[in-house]
């Protein structure tokens, strides 16, 4: 199993639409994936509820069993793991990083998220797991804010995901809706964006694509 962790000290940093959306697009692809939210206000969670049962599975967890939880999804045939960390809580995030096989951080590219930036780059600087910051929330072609955010995240010792989210009205009617933006609008921009980064996320993590899960 593939463990993908979602960190941020920062609240609103957009953690549990990236969650949610890479869960979504790793069920809808094939996969046996499971989404463990580990914020105590459970957002990942009731956004499960509101989905009536659909996959993703949704799991809430206290980060002390984060690695029985994980021991016990992958027996149960998990092949994939998201974890939705909460902001300002390092004990959760260090055990996810430590969890991970790839850690992302959601970031807007806006000056008081990237002065933020610094308190996760320093809990995940020291893991030997492969780290990118996602850009999201953004206008898109936004070109020349993404370069400059580039560069300061650069400067903290982090890559950048080849792929961002822009700020589009559907991630909220979706999510608010207990959807996912590829079931409301499969064919809408946010709908390729999310198809491509996930894309991206399943190379890093080495799982099969679709075509080879359909026939294992």
């Amino acid at each position: 199993m593939r463990t993908i962790s979602i960190v941020s000290q920062k609240g609103g940093a957009g953690k549990t639409t990236l969650a949610i959306h890479l869960a979504a697009m790793a069920a809808a692809t094939g996969h046996t994936p499971i989404l463990i939210d580990l914020d105590p206000q459970a957002t990942a969670a009731a956004w499960s509820d509101w989905r009536a049962g659909e996959s993703p599975e949704v799991i809430t967890a206290p980060h002390t069993r984060l690695i029985e939880t994980l021991a016990k999804a992958e027996e149960l045939g998990a092949d994939i793991a998201i974890v939705d960390t909460p902001p300002h809580a390092d004990a959760a995030a260090v055990q996810a990083v430590k969890a991970a096989d790839l850690v992302l951080i959601p970031c807007r590219p806006q000056a008081f998220d990237l002065h933020a930036m610094k308190t996760t780059a320093d809990l995940t600087n020291l893991t030997q797991r492969p780290v990118y910051v996602v850009f999201n929330g953004h206008q898109p072609k936004a070109t020349a804010m993404l370069a400059q955010a580039e560069e300061i995240v650069g400067s903290l010792g982090l890559k950048v995901a080849p792929i961002a989210l822009s700020e589009r009205a559907i991630y909220r009617h979706a999510t608010g809706a207990g959807r996912a933006v590829m079931e409301l609008e499969p064919i809408g921009k946010a709908a390729r964006e999310v198809e491509d980064l996930w894309e991206w996320v399943r190379r890093q993590v080495s799982a099969k694509p679709t075509s080879q899960i359909k026939a294992a």
